[in-house]
């Protein structure tokens, strides 16, 4: 079991959410799968305009016993849903629960997306592959 989670700290995938299914269901299942390398079973995935919403994952969560949130945002940039929408949600979960629940960065930033583009330009027979 992770430190997190041995810490009964409770992990949100977040993201925006679509009208179109199959859009969620990619979502869930890359949460999926980062619950299975990092070894998380404290974990939910939720999204901001459909269901389920971030207060109904904080519901399951704290319902198995997470002291603490810890919210993953599936966002690439910092726009205005991670600067003004979610912090305000969170702020509101966390007097209803009494809980802490800390925001992580977007995915912006992070190494790994250069070669995620370069990988994507390589299978669409652009660029050199590495």
């Amino acid at each position: 079991m992770d430190s997190l989670n041995a810490g009964k700290t409770g992990i949100v995938v977040f993201g925006h959410g679509s009208s179109v299914a199959a859009a969620n269901d990619s979502v869930r299942v890359v949460a999926d799968s980062a619950a299975s390398v990092g070894g998380w079973d404290l974990y939910e995935t939720a999204f901001l305009e459909v269901s389920p919403l971030l207060g109904e994952a904080v519901d399951k969560l704290v319902e198995r016993g997470a002291k603490e949130i810890v919210v993953l945002p599936y966002f690439l940039t910092l726009g205005i849903h991670l600067r003004r929408d979610l912090p305000a949600i969170a702020r509101e979960l966390e007097g209803t629960h009494g809980i802490v629940i800390r925001i992580a960065p977007p995915l912006d930033g992070h190494p790994s997306l250069s070669s995620i583009l370069a990988d994507r330009a390589v299978s669409m027979g652009a660029g050199v592959a590495a």
